[in-house]
């Protein structure tokens, strides 16, 4: 019976293989380059680290952060207003570290205080994670697998389902790519996921569906990776500037008549290297025949930077503010709440580093009703060592925790607690989650590809299985929350009694979509552009 089902498998697999690699010559570029759309090279925005270029400069938009929902905003935007992108890192073009694939990881062994690529960070839970600090954001540091929210969670966001698909079909004509091979270890983690009973397979597809599939990937066939960066050639090149190696410190406001809400001005920055801490600004235009700003201030700097941001700008908990002796502008208790992050279990299922090429993850399975999500990467440990991890996360957890200010130095990493499993249900999921890695890592494909190098695991009992995971927690890099939808913003992500200030990030989440939030995030860049020049060319 079970081979019958393995041949079955196999015919179903094949007759997909052959169905994708049709929709592949169909729907995707394979020499597709940086700023590029179907294949054809449009024009960069300015790109510049002087500040003096900057300083005093007036522009309809201010968008602060370059990356995955930043970029595609932009460049909607774009299209009819002049727009600002201040990022805090510098260009991914050019670094091969970042736009090879087989480079993958290493931008996470290679970190510093306040330059490197990726930035670490250990949460007060003890667990290492790590954010982009470049253009293009965390698109340009993780693995690169695509896919797209569920139609559930579309529709609980309240978004217009037409508009939805249009945008991510934007996004994917730039920088996404169907597999047109799996790569070996892929190849048997799909027979591991298959052999482990995480049916049915569904071939290629972009759908979040459970089983196990294939999915989009942002690097090419040359294994070229293609950021969010890559989408602001999608926009009018003449009205974007990209201020790299800035940070911004806060956002200022001009005070309107008493009662009268606050609005946004500009942001004052920093040089991201420069310890002096000397300040720039820059603003927003005016209104005609008026002191009044008619544009707006968006923060898209992530779930651990747009907090911070607004709790330096004096927008957050009037106590927190107060002991740094912040002058608090809105008592906004929900900045830095309902912080959350997936938690993780991986196993390593070689027996010690090698220098195996680093791999990442072309094939997912999603089982237990959406809320166990599992793949698999070959990851740098060092210069030139890597090892094989089986990983599986939670995709809906229970548990929430807290963002706070550690200092004022926006450069520097806020205090974030997920409290990890805190959450009895958390925990006997977490144990779900064990048992379903430990059964694909265990697999026949598995060990038979491994052969003498893979690690000679153990099948844990359930008790030893939540031991395991109260000391082996970590994550999938997918933390969200702490300027959500209801508590900080609006439905529309203006942040709640200030005039010309909206957050539109992952910070805005109270669940990470898809297998990954990247995706979405480019998507909801896209999508609330256009719904932001809709609305003013009706108003």
């Amino acid at each position: 019976m079970k081979k019958l089902q393995e041949t079955r498998v196999r015919i179903w697999f094949l007759i997909h293989s052959i169905l994708s690699i049709i929709y592949l010559s169909a729907s995707a570029s394979p020499t597709a380059s940086p700023l590029c759309n179907n294949g054809l090279k449009v024009e960069h925005p300015n790109m510049t680290s002087d500040v003096t270029e900057i300083e005093g400069k007036s522009f309809d938009y201010i968008i602060i952060g370059g990356g995955a929902c930043g970029c595609p905003l932009a460049a909607t935007l774009s299209e009819k207003y002049s727009v600002l992108v201040i990022e805090r890192g510098d260009s991914p073009y050019g670094n091969p570290t970042i736009l090879e694939r087989t480079k993958f990881g290493y931008p996470l062994v290679e970190t510093n205080k306040y330059t490197s690529v990726a930035q670490e960070f250990v949460s007060l839970d003890g667990v290492l994670n790590y954010r982009g600090r470049v253009l293009g954001g965390s698109t340009a540091i993780n693995s690169g697998f695509y896919s797209r929210a569920s139609d559930a969670f579309i529709k609980k966001m309240g978004w217009n389902e037409k508009m939805v698909k249009q945008a991510y079909e934007w996004v994917e004509s730039k920088v996404v790519f169907a597999p047109e091979t799996l790569s070996p270890w892929q190849s048997v983690v799909l027979d591991g996921l298959l052999e482990a009973g995480v049916l049915p397979f569904n071939g290629y597809t972009l759908e979040h569906v459970e089983g196990t599939k294939l999915s989009g990937t942002i690097f090419d066939v040359l294994g070229k990776r293609h950021t969010a960066a890559d989408l602001l050639g999608g926009g009018n090149a003449k009205n974007i500037v990209v201020l790299l190696n800035a940070t911004v410190s806060k956002v200022f406001f001009h005070h309107e008549e008493a009662g009268e809400e606050p609005r946004a001005k500009g942001v004052k920055f920093i040089k991201s290297d420069d310890d002096t801490k000397k300040s720039y600004k820059v603003h927003l235009k005016k209104q005609e025949n008026s002191s009044l700003p008619k544009g707006e201030v968006i923060l898209t700097a992530g779930a651990l930077s747009s907090p911070q941001i607004l709790m330096l700008s004096g927008i957050g908990p009037s106590k927190h503010l107060q002991s740094f002796n912040i002058s608090v502008l809105a008592n906004l208790k929900g900045v830095g709440n309902r912080m959350q992050d997936n938690p993780a279990i991986s196993l390593l299922v070689d027996s010690k580093p090698k220098s195996r090429v680093p791999d990442t993850p072309q094939v997912t399975g999603i089982t237990e009703n959406f809320k166990v999500i599992l793949e698999s990467i070959i990851v740098p440990v060092s210069k030139g060592l890597t090892r094989v991890s089986i990983a599986g996360k939670l995709a809906f957890p229970a548990s929430t925790g807290t963002l706070e200010l550690n200092n004022k130095d926006p450069r520097e990493n806020p205090l974030v607690k997920f409290n990890y499993l805190s959450k009895d249900e958390d925990m006997e999921y977490c144990v779900k989650i064990h048992q379903l890695v430990e059964g694909v890592s265990m697999s026949e494909a598995v060990s038979v590809y491994l052969g003498s190098e893979r690690n000679r695991l153990e099948k844990l009992g359930k008790e030893e299985s939540k031991e395991y995971c109260k000391k082996n927690v970590s994550t999938f890099y997918h933390y969200h929350g702490g300027c959500t939808i209801g508590e900080v913003v609006d439905k529309d992500y203006k942040v709640y009694g200030i005039k010309g200030l909206r957050v539109m990030d992952g910070s805005t989440l109270v669940e990470s979509p898809g297998t990954n939030p990247m995706g979405t995030l480019m998507m909801l860049g896209r999508y609330q552009g256009l719904k932001i020049l809709e609305g003013r060319k009706s108003s």
